[in-house]
């Protein structure tokens, strides 16, 4: 038994037991990494350089981008030097650093996703009043507020996390440093604050996928409502990938904090953690590029600008 003052490190869930196994995660992060850098690195590039592109819509897809690459570099590095070298340890202030990112980053990207739901909902039924609703101070004080709002956040779940006292152990059975892990190693009543702290969270986690859904709803019926099919293939096409990164994103982070102990095990756990905190921050550039056509263009341009260059 151990409190939370003797606790120096923290020993992370091995992704493998057997050595080849390890190198093979190490591989596969990697590529999954290396995919989420090169994917938002070339939406960023494109964004900032395409002066046709500085409009609210990517303006906020950049300020996305940005949270895809700040979250995934805060899992997946420290996942892939486990695998290279086999060791399980994070220090204590590096546990509560990658909480505190993580947090900060999955709630300033789920703040973005909601902006852009409005910004589609503003687009397609409210058009007449997009340069109003949505000009350039609108979404600069929209953007500092998510991201302000995330960092307050972030701020509180981390203090309250990590002031409770530990006695179970340092073992966490996630590879990376997470809320309801950390949980489980308090051994007083007072991580009910902190599940508490959770449940406002999921309220207004709850309250933001509402909005999304009532805002969806008015989409869809205006878009059907317009006479040309080439139209309509449009609006879809901006809004289709906003609702399948929202939905993948939403339903795997609320069911990674709010399942029930009885149902959770290690493989459960860490398949959901993938699917909420890497796979998204991976998919994310695929999944509006492929569907986007100015920024297609725009990335492919920039491809080509460098390639002449070099």
């Amino acid at each position: 038994m151990s409190n939370s003052s003797s606790i120096r490190h923290f020993l992370l869930l091995a992704l493998a037991d057997t050595r080849q196994l390890q190198l093979l995660h190490f591989c596969l992060l990697l590529v999954i990494s290396l995919a989420a850098l090169l994917g938002n690195g070339l939406i960023i590039s494109a964004v900032a350089c395409g002066h046709h592109l500085h409009t609210p819509m990517f303006f906020f897809l950049l300020n996305l981008a940005l949270t895809d690459l700040g979250s995934i570099c805060t899992t997946v590095p420290k996942a892939m030097h486990n695998s290279l070298w086999d060791t399980r340890t994070i220090s204590y202030t590096g546990c509560a650093a990658q909480l505190f990112l993580l947090i900060f980053f999955l709630a300033t990207e789920y703040f973005f996703l909601t902006i852009m739901c409005y910004d589609r909902y503003v687009s397609i039924c409210k058009p007449l009043h997009y340069g109003t609703l949505l000009g350039s101070r609108a979404c600069a004080q929209m953007a500092a507020a998510a991201w302000a709002s995330a960092f307050l956040f972030s701020l509180i779940h981390t203090a309250n996390t990590f002031s409770l006292p530990l006695c179970h152990g340092n073992a966490l059975g996630q590879f990376f440093c997470e809320i309801p892990q950390i949980l489980k190693l308090s051994c007083s009543h007072s991580y009910l604050r902190e599940l508490g702290l959770i449940a406002a969270s999921a309220c207004l986690n709850f309250g933001c996928f509402v909005f999304i859904v009532f805002s969806y709803v008015q989409i869809f019926r205006a878009v059907l409502r317009i006479p040309s099919e080439q139209g309509r293939h449009k609006a879809f096409s901006t809004c289709l990938p906003h609702l399948a990164v929202v939905t993948l994103f939403l339903s795997t982070g609320m069911f990674a904090y709010l399942k029930p102990p009885s149902i959770s095990s290690p493989s459960l756990d860490l398949s959901v953690s993938v699917l909420y905190s890497v796979l998204p921050q991976a998919l994310n550039p695929l999944i509006y590029s492929l569907r986007n056509q100015e920024l297609k263009a725009a990335v492919w341009t920039l491809m080509n600008a460098w390639f002449q260059k070099h």
